[in-house]
């Protein structure tokens, strides 16, 4: 997942390390390494439905695609006759 580069460039060294003090307070060190195994899981996951969702759209389209090349010549000779 990629965030915008315009957050990132505005998240300076202070920031950042404020940042992961504020998590460690909040989760402690014991659950940080379960907290990042869950949050990996989870990316994994989300990045596993994306490309399942690209791959569906692709094959749809192509689909769409084989459909109007095959209904394609049925027009032409209609246009003829007419």
């Amino acid at each position: 997942m990629l965030l915008p580069s315009a957050f990132i460039q505005n998240i300076g060294p202070t920031q950042l390390l404020l940042v992961l003090i504020i998590i460690l307070v909040l989760f402690g060190g014991n659950k940080l390494p379960s907290l990042a195994r869950s949050l990996g899981r989870s990316l994994g996951e989300f990045k596993k439905g994306r490309e399942e969702g690209d791959k569906l759209a692709t094959q749809q389209v192509k689909d769409v695609i084989d459909e109007i090349k095959k209904e394609e010549p049925k027009k032409v000779e209609e246009d003829k006759k007419a």
